[in-house]
Formats: C-alpha cells, structure tokens, sequence
C-alpha cells in the first residue's frame, strides 16, 4: 500500500469509527507465532497477545486448518439443534474446568461471560447483592461494568446495575466481612489484569470460597484472560486448587476467533430454566472448531507447561534489571507485569519504537502477553530491550 494509501486507511478508521479507542500510529499485516510485521515491514515481538486472546500465537496451522475444513460446511448452527463441534467442545471444557463445574453456557466474548455468571447466580440464589474486587476488571456492558472497578470507565454511566460492591483485593478480612446471606455471588479474578498484573494470594481466595460455601453465595472465577495456559496451568484456579460455582472463560479459548464460555455447577443448573439466557452466535460450528483446535494444540504442545517455564525465567530476568524506576516485577506464567515508580506510557512506545509491543496494566505498570509459542531468544531480547529503555 502506498503511503497516501495508508494515509487514507488511518482517516477512514479514524473518521468513521466510534472513537473509543487509543490508537498506536502502527498498521498491523500479517502475523507469525509471536512475531507480527507492519504495512511498512517492520518485524515486531508480540507481548500484545491479543489482549490475551493469542496465547497460540499468530497464524497458527492447526486452527486455520480447522477453520478452513469448517467453513467449508457450516457456519451457522445455533443451539436449537445439535452439532458435533459443539458437542466435542463441550466434552473438552468439561475435561479441562475444575470438577466443580459440569455444564456450560457457550457465548461470544469475556464480557458476556461474566453477565451470564451474574444472572445465573442471582437466579441460583434468589439474591441480588454482589460483591466483587477493587482494581478488578470484567467488561465493559452493564453488569460487567457494575462489578469493574475503575471509575473512569464507571462513572460516565452511572446509575449502573444495583447491588454491586467493591472489597479490596487480597483483603480476606473485608472480603468475607462482605459476603453474607444477602449476597448472590462474590466475583474475583485469580489474577488481576488490567488491575496491575497482581495474582491472588492462597488465603484470600480459599477464604472466601469457603465464605461463600458457609452463606449459600456463589463464588465465581472470572479467567477470561488467565485462562488456557497462561498462568503455567491450563487454568489459573489449578494453582489454587478453587472449586467455584460458576467459571467465565473467553479470550484464547478459539485461538482467536471471538468465543466465550460460562461454565455452571450442576447445583446452578438445576435452578435454570429454558431462555434464561441465549445467545445467536454462541456455540457456533466456526468457533467450536477453532476452539476444539486450539484445546488440541495447548495440549499436544504442553503450552501450559511451557508458559510456567518461560515465564519463571523472564521474570527472573526482569528482576535483574537495576533500573531505579522498577518498583516490582510480578505475575504469573507467561502474565507478567513490570510495575514502575512513574507513568508506564511513554516506554511502552519507546518499546513499540525498538520492535517490541506491549501493553498498560493500569497507568503505571507496563504489562507483557507473549504468546505462549514464544522462543526463548525473543524473550532474551525483551528483557534487553526493556532494561534499555528503563536505564
């Protein structure tokens, strides 16, 4: 494409899109495992991901090919008749979630998740009051936003949905304080991402499970971006050994296409009934195939295994950085955030300027999302190039 070409395609988005993004001045082509190119050529280390949503990283074979085999036959199937992709994914999920959860209500993204988790509780229970964490984040449509904390996102739409209420996070004390007979559900992320890459502590989390077990409140795990082999397990809750009535999972479940789950007790089950909720596109053949593709490939490649490895090496590295503005290095697996004493904007471009892409976790901590396929040299020279611009 031409220079005025690009020029063009960056007014059109610019000009007819919403508006609610920020924009890096960077027009992404194509992408390969953990490596993306721009319109220009420019090579760029993805720490990105998707958000969190390309943990198979970029172009990857096995879900291509599922997708292509797919979309060959049936792209659209909705859940008033049966398909076996969806079947067979449903099959996998079941396998993989912890054994508390036995059924599942497919969707399309992490924020739909979340709001099928909150009726379903208050259905379950017949209660209203939530509770969930400070810094947390769960989406951005109304229930989602009502258990989110950041105010910037809030406050623009309030009044929001009634009976929410916010505990700190790794508070035990508050937290259980907060959780009575009154409450439908206590909602937590096992890590917290866009609050600052901050991973629960084993008492907090055991504690108000076990609160909620005590009052008859569903505790539901938010693992829409912690979920399939992120945290060094397929699942963040297997480092805590959580048991939760109600498991939100979207992001890297389709190894890239748009799919989302909520996974139920059987104890939450019982208390459906039909429509409680529905969804047009949820559990369609396209992204049940790219899912059950993408499960396959975390697998077959021990991906989990491999996120556990290298992120315990990359944050090490990190670590060893003496640059006075890091405060802390955190995280999880291959979820890792770099926490600094000032605004973390200005190096993430630096970074975007040297060939690596990375993102915010909040306004100070610089937050990286490699896909999972990572090579080890890239990550060598991540952590080169962060120590470069933190010096």
């Amino acid at each position: 494409m031409t220079d005025s070409g690009r020029d063009s395609m960056k007014h059109l988005e610019e000009q007819l899109g919403a508006g609610t993004y920020y924009k890096r001045n960077l027009e992404l082509v194509r992408g390969q495992g953990a490596r993306l190119w721009d319109a220009e050529g420019r090579e760029f280390i993805d720490c990105v991901g998707g958000q969190g949503a390309a943990n198979l990283g970029h172009a990857n074979p096995q879900v291509n090919q599922a997708i292509r085999d797919q979309a060959e036959k049936l792209l659209v199937c909705s859940e008033l008749f049966y398909h076996r992709e969806r079947a067979r994914l449903l099959e996998n999920l079941e396998r993989l979630t912890p054994s508390s959860i036995q059924r599942f209500f497919l969707c399309n993204s992490g924020s739909e998740a979340v709001e099928v988790a909150l009726k379903f509780a208050r259905l379950a229970t017949g209660r209203h009051e939530i509770v969930a964490a400070m810094r947390g984040f769960h989406g951005k449509t109304f229930g989602a936003l009502s258990a989110t904390w950041s105010k910037d996102y809030r406050l623009p739409f309030e009044p929001l949905v009634p009976g929410f209420t916010h505990v700190p996070f790794n508070n035990r004390q508050r937290a259980c304080d907060a959780i009575s007979q009154r409450t439908a559900a206590f909602l937590v992320e096992v890590v917290q991402g866009e609050g600052g890459v901050r991973p629960g502590t084993l008492d907090f989390l055991l504690d108000v499970q076990d609160r909620c077990t005590e009052v008859g409140a569903m505790f539901v795990v938010d693992e829409v971006q912690t979920g399939f082999g992120r945290t060094g397990r397929m699942f963040a809750s297997e480092h805590f050994d959580l048991f939760p009535d109600l498991f939100c999972m979207a992001k890297s479940m389709g190894g890239g296409l748009p799919i989302g789950a909520t996974g139920v007790s059987q104890e939450v089950a019982s208390r459906l009934f039909k429509l409680a909720h529905s969804s047009t596109f949820g559990g369609n053949p396209l992204a049940c195939a790219a899912a059950n593709a993408a499960i396959g490939y975390l697998e077959n490649f021990e991906l989990p295994q491999r996120a556990h490895k290298l992120g315990t090496q990359f944050m090490q590295q990190l670590r060893s950085i003496g640059s006075p503005r890091i405060r802390e290095v955190r995280g999880l697996g291959l979820m890792v955030g770099v926490e600094l004493k000032e605004k973390s904007g200005p190096y993430i471009l630096k970074l975007m300027e040297r060939g690596v892409l990375a993102l915010a976790a909040g306004p100070t901590v610089i937050r990286f999302l490699p896909p999972l396929v990572i090579e080890e040299s890239d990550l060598d020279r991540v952590v080169e190039l962060t120590a470069e611009v933190l010096q």
